[in-house]
């Protein structure tokens, strides 16, 4: 190293200081005194004020038994006899530099609040990040500029919980110490997930993942990191549920971090009860991460509200195979089908033979928040054939109700201006909707976004 490197060289050698149980003297017993002391506390440490008067929140704290206070002032080097740290913070710059001195005296180090250059240890802006591997403890020194110590302490903190930042367990866990995190990848776009998804995902080993994930989210992970694709199309289960189950439980019981990156959130329609009770049967620690659900943010995408005022005070979320009979038919319920491009012509039937009225509006929403977002409009007696003629394909979501009307989509394709969403829904049920064949040239059935 050059003169001029070492001359610039940060002085200081930063450690990590397991105070659990042992003896450690705070001198003051002011609003700095009292911070400290109280973080001292949370460390482990065993504190003894020393002090003629004291603040609030030290007189809290001798309250309630956390800390001794000899209510005099310091008394020179026989206050630090046998302790393992020093913190001064009268306020008084001559009574601190004392303190520090008869510290060294007895070679014990000393945080001097008046003087941190000065100071055999200075105190460096903390953070702790919790994982599932434990904690992160991230602690930056400003080299005596607290607030240059804090911003950066702070965007480290956020880097590390958004997963912006890596997190992943480097040396192995013990078997069977792995653990599984059921995460809600949402509608598709990473930035859509929950900063506590990301996190996760950037301190997994294996990722599960299905084929409507965000996949863009692996991209970042370390090459070693195992990426099992259990994704399923229409009519093509190559995974089927029990397997996916023993595959997750299988790599936590090695000892892996394993997240299972789901599309929009676990537990709509995504089986997440099934995997965590798998989980919770072989002893696997396991956690839930909720995500965005398709059912809502994929209309909301297209300009539909699932609820209304005046229009619907409620919806309901089925997949399109499932049975329809049983569902609300009011004119105030709106209807989410999820996984029906192929049942479309038999879910609308049955919707209409069941008592939903033929002219109610009706969408479709293909991949959305994608590239290739398109939504078809149409009244439900119309809207599979309407599906049909423009190529509909998965994944979509569907929408059956009034609140259709909201969307832009609809106006364009089908009905009045929806700045009367009133009249817009008063015109689908008196039939005055254009029929395919009364559209003007050109109005597709389908808009790209």
């Amino acid at each position: 190293m050059s003169g001029a490197a070492q001359a610039t060289a940060p002085r200081g050698y930063p450690l990590l200081l397991d105070l659990s149980g042992r003896p450690v003297v705070v001198v003051g017993a002011g609003p700095v005194a009292a911070r400290r002391a109280r973080a001292l506390l949370t460390s482990g440490a065993a504190v003894r004020m020393v002090a003629p008067y004291a603040c609030e929140d030290v007189v809290d704290m001798l309250s309630a038994g956390e800390i001794r206070w000899d209510q005099r002032e310091y008394a020179g080097p026989a206050d630090l006899e046998g302790v393992w740290l020093v913190h001064t913070a009268t306020g008084d710059r001559r009574t601190d530099s004392r303190v520090s001195a008869d510290a060294a005296l007895l070679r014990v180090f000393c945080i001097d609040a008046s003087c941190a250059p000065d100071s055999s240890a200075q105190v460096p802006a903390v953070a702790r990040v919790s994982t599932p591997d434990g904690p992160v403890t991230v602690a930056v020194n400003g080299h005596g500029d607290p607030r240059r110590a804090t911003t950066a302490r702070d965007a480290i903190a956020a880097g590390l919980e958004d997963g912006s930042l890596p997190l992943r367990r480097h040396r192995p866990r013990p078997r069977g110490a792995g653990w599984v995190a059921l995460v809600g990848g949402g509608p598709g776009p990473i930035d859509l997930m929950t900063s506590r998804a990301r996190s996760l995902l950037a301190g997994a080993d294996v990722v599960v993942m299905d084929r409507l994930g965000p996949r863009s989210a692996v991209l970042g992970l370390d090459p070693d990191v195992v990426v099992v694709d259990v994704g399923k199309t229409p009519g093509h289960h190559p995974w089927p549920q029990h397997e996916i189950n023993a595959e997750i439980v299988r790599h936590a019981l090695a000892g892996k971090a394993v997240v299972r990156l789901k599309g929009g959130d676990p537990y709509v329609l995504g089986r997440g009860g099934e995997e965590r009770a798998a989980c919770e049967a072989a002893g696997v620690a396991v956690e839930v991460v909720p995500g965005v659900t398709s059912a809502v943010s994929v209309p909301a995408a297209a300009g539909i509200p699932v609820t209304h005022r005046g229009l619907a005070r409620g919806f309901t979320v089925v997949t399109g195979h499932d049975e329809l009979g049983a569902l609300p038919v009011r004119d105030d319920h709106t209807l989410v089908l999820l996984m029906a491009v192929t049942a479309l012509p038999s879910a609308a039937a049955s919707l209409i033979a069941q008592g939903r009225d033929a002219a109610t509006p009706a969408a479709v929403i293909e991949d959305g928040y994608g590239l290739g977002q398109r939504v078809t409009t149409g009244r439900l007696d119309e809207i599979a054939s309407r599906a049909a003629e423009v190529g509909v394909r998965a994944p979509a979501v569907v929408v059956v109700g009034d609140v259709v009307t909201l969307s832009a989509h609809w106006a364009s394709q089908c009905g009045p201006d929806v700045t009367d969403p009133d009249a817009a829904a008063r015109s689908a049920r008196t039939g005055s909707v254009p029929t395919p064949a009364s559209r003007p040239p050109g109005a597709r059935s389908a808009l790209l976004r």
